[in-house]
């Protein structure tokens, strides 16, 4: 790939994603959380109780940024934690019942992105728009070169999708 094409693609992508946080951010505090908060609340209603080390690993984040976010939602009253009783270092978190409230808000808000990010598209369906993000993000989830710890660079490699990320 040419220089100018790779600086204008390099260029769009980090617009759309400044863009799209900005606007995550927003609806978000409608609902009075943050950026990061919707991947944990997505991730215990989809799988259930998990440990703040599944949530890192699921969120595609690093064990301290999980951990602050639980102390927040949990103080929140949205989320609990418990030890867990099958590994007493371990820490298992669960949605409280105003945090299952906050699901059905939650998701439609996640639509209403969505559906605003993609209402410009002329050329493009949303389903197309789809198949190349994914594909673009299945590249990216391949360990960084020199990275060593042959961990990919985000998920957890079960094939499960991320929460917050659209299935990407």
């Amino acid at each position: 790939m040419k220089y100018e094409q790779a600086d204008a693609l390099n260029g769009a992508i980090r617009v759309i994603a400044i863009r799209h946080r900005a606007r995550a951010a927003a609806k978000l505090a409608e609902l009075g959380l943050h950026p990061g908060h919707e991947a944990i609340l997505l991730l215990l209603d989809a799988y259930g109780p998990q440990t703040q080390k599944q949530l890192a690993v699921g969120a595609g984040c690093e064990p301290p940024s999980i951990t602050l976010m639980v102390r927040k939602l949990e103080a929140a009253g949205l989320l609990s934690r418990r030890s867990s009783t099958q590994d007493a270092r371990a820490v298992v978190v669960a949605l409280t019942d105003q945090g299952r409230a906050v699901i059905a808000p939650l998701k439609e808000l996640w639509r209403d992105l969505a559906d605003e990010t993609v209402a410009s598209l002329t050329s493009t369906s949303a389903e197309q728009l789809l198949a190349v993000l994914t594909d673009l993000a299945n590249g990216l989830r391949r360990p960084l070169a020199g990275d060593g710890s042959g961990s990919p660079a985000s998920g957890d490699g079960s094939g499960r999708p991320l929460a917050g990320d659209g299935s990407v």
